[in-house]
């Protein structure tokens, strides 16, 4: 019978991106240093981050922040894509055009490529680990990743990801132990960043 152990998961959003998404903004800098900061002292064994400009550097800057180096994996289980497509059925009914309408938007090969990696991110990111040692690893992300892995550890309906909306750099921490359920320690901590780059992209009346 194999061992295993308790997996830490850390999932954190890019920085704030500039308006072509080519590259982070003077803020999503700072965001992402700010955040491999708070990091320093977690045993990380490995980031992975997508493969898109503002998630490369936004682990790159990550890991400069850290005293003891860390393998970086790019892979697209953790790119920009959506991760459900629900039907109308499933939503709720004041909501459910506005929802899909969304949906519609995205460009296609976006939606028709993500479910099948969002199953695979949940094979490779979550659950307990082989070994007898606990597991820390970060993953850069995207919003909709984020709330895929966070509604998932809660067993929320698959729609759900869409309720859930991470800030820039923000933190969310699940723990996934051997036996035990799945528990979300917390979710979109932005305690590293002061008030003027936390819920960078939301509306003035969001920002706290």
């Amino acid at each position: 019978m194999t061992d295993t152990a308790t997996r830490y998961l850390y999932l954190a959003r890019h920085g704030e991106a500039s308006a072509d998404e080519t590259t982070l903004t003077e803020s999503g800098r700072r965001q992402a240093v700010l955040l491999g900061e708070r990091l320093k002292s977690t045993p990380l064994l490995a980031i992975h981050h997508g493969p898109l400009p503002r998630a490369q550097q936004t682990a790159r800057l990550i890991s400069a922040q850290l005293d003891d180096a860390v393998p970086l994996h790019q892979t697209e289980l953790a790119g920009d894509y959506i991760p459900y497509l629900p039907t109308k059925d499933e939503l709720p009914p004041d909501s459910a055009d506005a929802m899909l309408g969304f949906l519609a938007q995205v460009p296609e090969e976006e939606r028709n490529g993500g479910p099948a990696l969002a199953r695979e991110a949940l094979a490779a990111f979550t659950g307990p680990v082989d070994g007898d040692r606990p597991r820390h690893e970060l993953v850069v992300t995207h919003n909709f990743l984020v709330g895929w892995l966070v509604r998932a550890a809660l067993d929320a309906p698959e729609w759900r990801w869409m309720s859930l909306n991470h800030g820039n750099a923000a933190l969310t921490v699940i723990r996934y132990a051997p036996g035990r359920p799945s528990s979300v320690l917390f979710y979109n901590d932005m305690r590293h960043l002061p008030p003027e780059l936390r819920w960078t992209g939301f509306p003035p009346e969001l920002q706290v």
